[in-house]
């Protein structure tokens, strides 16, 4: 049986560079051991240890000079939600000064963009961009719709008495503003049409792609963060005031007991006040768009549309 040495302090936990063990004493035997794990030169990550992406990402901007993690993993670092699920996401993407050599190493996709030092920060510790830079990063790797729902969320603020107050990650000024000083960047043009379609108080991206759905389908608009009026006030995620019918996306958070209870009242107070629900769930999404517009199509004729 083979007795090793415990790795010092910090590094028996997270991903560690070759010199910051050299630099602890661990001595190069220690560092070629097999419980240790090579994901690329010099990167040291101890087998059986999870690992948070800060962690994974520390060793690689520690070895690449001048970089900051970008693109989908400052996404990652920032919550910003993405198409694809976070855990799938194996590669690193790190920025290097406009003129420096790109990042090259195994499990990174390097890029190298003159970033402004306002357009970097610091997330312990690990050098970032920051969430407007990370907007536009993304809009040349986006959808449309993917990149309205990431405005979404960096813009999102609400003031609810049910819930905590929210604060926007960045405001909708100062994010328009950010976005329109640019020239010159790839995707910048996807960037501005989803700076137009963006709207406030949107808490997932199915709810800023089912409005943008019913947008494409020429529906009457559907508006966010409104409070339909009483004691106490109802917040649907999507209301039409001309004809009095709103719509409630119902993701997983709806299956808890406590949910369930609190939307039956919700429910109740909607209907007493006049106005006719629309429950989209995610097989009705899976279905496609023609069956979701007749959805709201029928609830609307039933409120006095023509259309």
């Amino acid at each position: 049986m083979v007795v090793r040495p415990p790795l010092p302090g910090i590094l028996a936990r997270r991903s560690f560079t070759y010199r910051e063990g050299l630099d602890a004493g661990v001595t190069l035997s220690r560092l070629t051991a097999l419980d240790l794990s090579i994901p690329s030169r010099e990167v040291r990550v101890p087998r059986g240890q999870p690992q948070s992406l800060l962690e994974r990402v520390h060793p690689y901007t520690v070895l690449c000079r001048e970089s900051c993690a970008s693109h989908v993993t400052a996404a990652q670092l920032h919550g910003i939600p993405l198409p694809w699920f976070d855990h799938e996401i194996k590669t690193i993407h790190l920025t290097r000064p406009a003129g420096s050599p790109q990042p090259r190493r195994r499990n990174v996709i390097g890029h190298s963009i003159e970033l402004a030092s306002c357009e970097s920060m610091l997330i312990d510790g690990i050098p970032v961009t920051t969430p407007e830079r990370t907007f536009l990063d993304l809009s040349a790797l986006l959808g449309l719709d993917d990149l309205v729902a990431v405005a979404d969320f960096l813009i999102c603020e609400h003031d609810r008495p049910f819930e905590p107050s929210k604060r926007p990650i960045i405001s909708v000024e100062d994010l328009r503003t950010y976005v329109l000083n640019k020239h010159n960047i790839r995707g910048l043009e996807k960037a501005k049409a989803a700076l137009e379609l963006m709207r406030v108080g949107v808490d997932s991206p199915p709810e800023t792609k089912l409005r943008l759905q019913l947008q494409r389908a020429g529906l009457p608009e559907f508006t966010t963060n409104y409070a339909i009026q009483g004691d106490p006030e109802v917040w649907p995620d999507l209301a039409c005031k001309e004809y009095k019918t709103c719509s409630e996306y119902e993701g997983e958070v709806h299956k808890t007991t406590q949910k369930q209870l609190f939307d039956r009242t919700r429910d109740e107070r909607t209907a007493v006040r006049g106005w006719l629900q629309v429950k989209v769930y995610s097989a009705d999404m899976r279905r496609g768009e023609p069956h979701v517009d007749e959805m709201f199509k029928q609830a609307l004729r039933q409120q006095g549309w023509l259309g």
